[in-house]
């Protein structure tokens, strides 16, 4: 391994903690001090202005304060008031969260000395003021998670800027608000706000303020998810801005459209778009970040020569830029992408890689004093973290210990939970590293800690370093879970992993759960009061956890009353996901195969075998699945134990995760339908013949309300859910769930309804319905191919619509097969006596029996999510 030596951080002792954040402030009115030898205070605020605009925060505190003396001495408290709300912005952008709240609340109590902003009499620089600070409160509500609070801030803003006819300032309250709302699970609000937006940027006449508006726009929508739309309107942005030949513009549109390509999985776009905007661009620093994408996407392809060649062009530029913020977050960026060429094998990198660790770190090294030349704790905490990151690769424990934990101190002392977690997490793997594993399980307990408390705060992506929840969340979780669970090796016996650690680990892989659902849907959407599944008294059931680590296959198994049991079967991640994916292709032919049904007794053999004798014991007659990984892409109703199928043995359900939303079963409720589908070719979807017959087999069986083709409208759909309280709501449409979620949705006759839309649209009349939906149905509707986390947005429909649970489809059938699974699964549905897991496992089982129906691809795709009962 490549000797650093601590001799290269130069002097790493601790930085003072300095102030941070919010809205870029305007120009202020000139106002000149009467002579005195210190420049004049609006000469002052302008300097602040620029040192905060070029990342020098500190800078911008220090003249800001100055100012705000000078103003107090003329007397002139508008104007104090105005620097006290740039001072709240730029010491929240520092971590001083404390200075930050005194700042703003100093502003507050000037501006109050003032007349009321709403009254229009009162002059306009006053109400002008008066939204700045509006608009800086509601930047530090919501960096601390206060978002109801934030919205709240903003609007008051937007109000007052519409006032005075401010369209573009009005815009920037807009697009907080949006993303305020899309925190708060309010997406029908949220998409009011940037179409509000939209329509006013389409009314701008200054074409240079439309091109950035809609990029800016964009940039949003992309945050919140919303994939298609931002590529849209930088296509306009582009279109608008091209003609003019601004390269200043053009080039940062470029960088957006880049960052949106990428998002969408499109890398050839993403690194002509880079490298576009890197060739025209006047701005170093935009230079600097378009080339910084452009190598994470060749290095992402495997483009390791291509990669290189960008490395000299970078180290020289980041030598010439000046010292600020951005410069500091760059050089981080390069450095992290100068160890992952150092991570991979030696052959498919060019001879020199053993030099990559050595260049970050000295990078690294010289970074950490500009950032105490800034005065700026958490872009110090950074660099020293990823400094420490270095040693942890060439395994120099204790230097790399060292200083974790210094970048650890530093992060704790501003309150930077987002920057802490990290090197927690680092640090546990660096103790584990040296055999310390009650000292690893402390620093990863802290991590998976701090995660839980801003769980809220990692739903988008972050503007500082690229963010990854797979890289950069998900593994601490995982991490974490396998240290719980690895049984120590030195005994011929070895020793059982404790009742307190099997429960922390079956609560860690929850938490997973609901941060993946989190993130797919890009806010915290699992904060209703729900029920934990140990808690649903049904006997004869069992709850299993399948997690999927490198090495080995962990199951826990929680029955009634009973401590949670721990499994192990010694199979690799690598394997399960190849057995898994070879099972999916079996599934989706129409004869049942040898080869699938020894595919699904080796999963079989993995995960229900070994748990057996206890089942067994239990009298086990429902199984829940909490399922992990690959394993969600297949029904576990395929797996077989060389003679039957799991389902013809047990009825089964998923959960997407521990808890449950109230759960009651069905018998307790009047059972009535609201049915829409189409039948009809629509937005180049094919037709689905079937679906009428299935509709009817609904109405011979239950109460129905039936939305058919043209009926079956987004609007048609929605104002029959206000209407009346339907306990069912069964849509049988196209419909495809993926990952991502703005790639997740289901057809209407007007156009496709997007998942977090649908979501709403199902939940509007929750302030006058007595009840969530207990069974949402979507049949027809299909997961993407090899997709892991396609489930996700299965799931995550039945969450965020409120339903107790979900009965869907994994693939598609246009077929008289899902009528008649359909017509037999409702008929079961009204026998009170037994559960909807129960009613579905009839179901299948009935069309497993018929010669006709036999192979897996006509009864198994259909899975209950959820509420069992």
């Amino acid at each position: 391994m490549v000797g650093l030596g601590l001799a290269l951080l130069l002097n790493l002792g601790q930085a003072a903690s300095i102030p941070v954040a919010g809205d870029r402030p305007p120009a202020l009115a000139q106002i000149h001090n009467a002579g005195g030898t210190i420049a004049p205070p609006d000469t002052l605020v302008q300097q602040g202005r620029e040192a905060y605009q070029t990342g020098q925060f500190a800078q911008a505190v220090t003249l800001w304060q100055q100012a705000a003396a000078a103003y107090q001495a003329q007397p002139d408290s508008l104007n104090q008031a105005l620097v006290f709300s740039y001072l709240a912005s730029a010491y929240q952008q520092l971590g001083a969260w404390t200075d930050a709240r005194e700042a703003i609340a100093t502003s507050f109590n000037l501006l109050h000395q003032q007349q009321i902003p709403s009254n229009p009499r009162v002059p306009a620089q006053q109400r002008w003021v008066w939204a700045q600070a509006l608009n800086t409160q509601g930047s530090l509500q919501f960096a601390q998670g206060n978002a109801a609070q934030a919205l709240e801030s903003w609007q008051q803003a937007a109000t007052i800027y519409g006032q005075l006819d401010d369209a573009t300032r009005r815009n920037g309250s807009l697009l907080n608000q949006a993303q305020a709302q899309q925190s708060l699970g309010l997406y029908l609000q949220a998409r009011r706000t940037l179409t509000e937006v939209e329509r006013s940027l389409q009314d701008q006449p200054d074409p240079s303020m439309k091109a950035m508006g809609l990029q800016a726009l964009a940039n949003v929508l992309r945050t919140v998810g919303a994939l298609e739309e931002s590529q849209r309107l930088l296509q306009e942005s582009l279109a608008i801005a091209e003609p003019f030949n601004s390269t200043a513009i053009l080039s940062t549109v470029l960088l957006s459209a880049g960052n949106t390509a990428q998002a969408q999985g499109d890398t050839a776009a993403a690194l002509d778009f880079y490298q576009r905007s890197g060739a025209i661009a006047p701005s170093p620093l935009t230079q600097l970040q378009a080339q910084l994408n452009q190598l994470g996407v060749l290095m992402q392809t495997g483009q390791w020569t291509e990669a290189q060649s960008l490395l000299p062009p970078i180290t020289d530029q980041i030598q010439t830029l000046p010292l600020s913020r951005d410069t500091v977050y760059a050089t981080i960026n390069f450095a992290q992408h100068l160890t992952k060429m150092g991570d991979r094998p030696q052959s498919s990198v060019p001879a020199n890689a053993s030099s990559f660790y050595p260049q970050a770190a000295q990078l690294l090294a010289a970074t950490v004093q500009q950032t105490r030349q800034l005065g700026d704790p958490r872009a110090e905490a950074y660099a020293l973290g990823h400094l420490g990151q270095v040693y942890e690769k060439t395994r120099q424990w204790e230097d790399a210990r060292t200083l974790t934990q210094e970048a650890l101190l530093m992060a704790q002392s501003i309150n930077a939970a987002d920057v802490a977690y990290q090197w927690q997490w680092q640090l546990g793997r660096i103790l584990q590293a040296q055999n310390r594993r009650e000292a690893s399980l402390v620093a990863y307990r802290a991590a998976f800690d701090t995660l839980q408390s801003i769980r809220r705060d990692l739903v988008a992506t972050s503007t500082d370093l690229q963010f990854s929840f797979r890289e950069s969340v998900e593994p601490v979780y995982r991490e974490y879970v396998d240290l719980l669970l690895r049984r120590s090796p030195d005994d011929a016996q070895p020793s059982p992993t404790s009742p307190d650690d099997l429960k922390t680990a079956r609560d860690v892989i929850e938490a997973l759960q609901v941060a993946e659902l989190d993130n797919f849907f890009r806010t915290a959407c699992l904060d209703e009061q729900r029920i934990a599944i140990d808690q649903v008294n049904q006997a004869n059931t069992a709850v299993i956890y399948p997690i999927i680590l490198r090495d080995r296959l962990e199951i826990l198994l929680s029955l009634p009353q009973q401590p949670i049991r721990q499994y192990t079967s010694p199979v690799s991640e690598e394997t399960i996901t190849t057995t898994v994916n070879q099972l999916r292709e079996q599934l989706a032919r129409p004869l049942t195969s040898q080869e699938g049904q020894q595919l699904g007794q080796q999963i079989y053999d993995w995960l229900i075998h070994p748990l057996l004798t206890d089942l067994e014991a239990s009298e086990t007659r429902t199984l829940v699945f909490v399922l992990d990984g690959a394993l969600r892409t297949v029904p576990m109703a395929t797996l077989y134990d060389g003679d039957r199928y799991l389902i013809e043995q047990y009825s089964l359900a998923l959960a997407p995760g521990l808890q449950l939303l109230s759960p009651q079963p069905l018998s307790q409720i009047q059972l009535k339908v609201l049915a829409a589908g189409l039948t009809e070719e629509r937005s180049g979807f094919s037709a689905l013949v079937n679906v009428e017959s299935e509709l009817n087999a609904i109405q011979t069986q239950l109460p129905s309300q039936i939305l058919l083709n043209e009926a079956f409208t987004s609007s048609a759909l929605q104002s029959q859910i206000d209407a009346l309280p339907f306990p069912i709501v069964h849509l049988a449409t196209h419909g495809q769930f993926s990952s991502r979620s703005d790639a997740t949705f289901i057809l209407a006759w007007d156009r496709p309804i997007n998942v977090t839309e649908l979501s709403s649209l199902l939940r509007t009349s929750d302030d006058t319905r007595l009840t969530p939906i207990e069974l949402l149905v979507l049949s027809a509707c299909e997961t993407a191919a090899g997709d892991t986390r396609a489930t996700l947005g299965l799931a995550g429909i039945a969450i965020q619509a409120g339903a107790r649970s979900t009965l869907a489809s994994l693939w598609a059938l246009n077929d008289e097969s899902a009528a008649r699974f359909i017509s037999q699964f409702y008929s079961e549905l009204t026998d009170a006596s037994i559960s909807k897991a129960e009613a579905l496992q009839r179901a299948q089982v009935a069309l497993l029996r018929d010669p006709n129906y036999r192979s897996p691809l006509f009864w198994a795709p259909y899975v209950l999510i959820g509420n069992w009962l």
